[in-house]
């Protein structure tokens, strides 16, 4: 026999413990299926219960059943959106006030902050009047504007006018811009948990937002080019972007299978690996060094056994890898000892010829270790391959972080002093 529960809300913690929660059959199967959780699994001690795991995806999701789950994040949700926002635009990195922070409000969950935040930067965008521009329109007319479109009219109308196909520039709202940023309004308006204050806000913008036509489910939002014309609106686009990039499985194309959650839902181990890169390239270009993300190479000789390292540090021209660096959104053992990532350390460091190769973890006992691995017996003069592996404090003032990447950069640049 079923047992049918209904559950509103569950509330659960960034890879905090497992708990048992009142679930329906259907949505806690949904759940399990989705991925988004580490683990669910039915309550093998509680009728019509389930345990649930949150792992490294934060913020809120619906299930068919009706049932909400919250993810809170263990990084305050102002640091997380500064993390967000230096990935994306690290020159601006949404900065509206000396602690580099995004104006989440006095929200501190992530649906509701990041609405409050999308929201905010829309009205600061369209405070000058929405951004119109010229689109190219193809249409059949009765009288002749633009250019004739020759084939279509022959194709189409052979013989017979009018009507009559013709093409030509308007001058509209409906740019790629405002569909972004109209996509992003409707997208924040189907969430759970936006507060009723923020929602009607959200509810205005999409008003004034009505001249762009909306995106279709499944559908890639259109590209934009930054430029003089649409700079009060890049800073809103590219948090509208990331709103649209949540992981959901409402982006799945049209024609797949029925949805099982819909929702929006940040991965923090990319979120992470993407900060880190993006500020050790931001800090590596002040050194005058280049800095290659997600890098192609291989392990063996023959091309097998692909490795794509977060970054590859290279000297100015590009040409001659210095450094190898992976980003880990995970805190160190006890013993400081993560076997497998420092496996993975020495591998990049053996495919690239390097002398050393650097671990970036989101927490730690200590600010920095270092390891020496002999490479072989025979190595040229016994030479050891160094594992280096730092640790950031999140909690930190976003200049307080950035300071801690401009430290590692100079580790990584050549010519350092030995044993630093």
């Amino acid at each position: 026999m079923t047992v049918r529960v209904s559950a509103p809300e569950v509330a659960l913690r960034e890879y905090g413990p497992a708990v048992s929660v009142p679930l329906g059959t259907e949505a806690g199967r949904a759940l399990a299926a989705s991925g988004i959780l580490q683990s669910a699994t039915p309550d093998p001690g509680r009728d019509g219960h389930w345990l649930l795991r949150a792992g490294s995806r934060v913020g809120a999701v619906r299930t068919r059943a009706g049932t909400v789950v919250r993810i809170m994040p263990k990084t305050p949700v102002s640091r997380l959106f500064f993390l967000l926002g230096f990935s994306l635009d690290p020159a601006r990195a949404w900065r509206d006030s000396e602690e580099g922070t995004v104006d989440t409000g006095a929200y501190d969950d992530v649906v509701p902050a990041l609405a409050h935040a999308v929201e905010r930067q829309i009205d600061g965008a369209l405070r000058q009047g929405v951004l119109q521009g010229y689109q190219e329109v193809e249409e059949s007319a009765l009288v002749v504007r633009g250019r004739l479109r020759e084939a279509e009219q022959i194709r189409r109308h052979f013989g017979r006018t009018p009507p009559v196909e013709i093409v030509y520039d308007a001058y509209t709202a409906d740019t790629a811009e405002n569909r972004i940023l109209r996509a992003a309004v409707e997208r924040l308006l189907r969430l759970p948990g936006v507060p009723g204050t923020v929602r009607r806000r959200l509810a205005h913008q999409r008003v004034r937002l009505a001249d762009a036509l909306p995106l279709i489910r499944g559908q890639e939002p259109p590209r934009w080019q930054p430029s003089r014309l649409n700079s009060r609106y890049q800073p809103a686009l590219r948090l509208a972007e990331a709103v649209l990039r949540g992981t959901s499985p409402e982006h799945r194309p049209a024609g797949a299978d029925p949805l099982a959650v819909d929702g929006y839902l940040l991965d923090m181990n990319k979120l992470f690996e993407d900060f880190v890169t993006v500020a050790l390239r931001e800090a590596l270009s002040e050194l005058g060094l280049t800095a290659r993300l997600q890098d192609s190479h291989h392990l063996d000789l023959a091309g097998l056994i692909r490795m794509r390292p977060d970054l590859v540090v290279r000297t100015g021209d590009g040409r001659t890898p210095l450094a190898v660096v992976d980003a880990k959104y995970k805190v160190e053992k006890a013993d400081g000892l993560l076997n497998a990532d420092l496996y993975q350390a020495l591998a990049y460091a053996t495919a690239l010829g390097l002398p050393e190769a650097h671990l970036v973890y989101a927490a730690g006992r200590l600010p920095e270790r270092f390891h020496e691995v002999r490479r072989t017996a025979a190595g040229p003069e016994g030479r050891a391959v160094r594992l280096y592996q730092h640790t950031l404090d999140l909690s930190r003032a976003p200049e307080q972080l950035l300071t801690a990447f401009r430290e590692i950069a100079g580790q990584l640049a050549p010519g350092r002093k030995e044993g630093t």
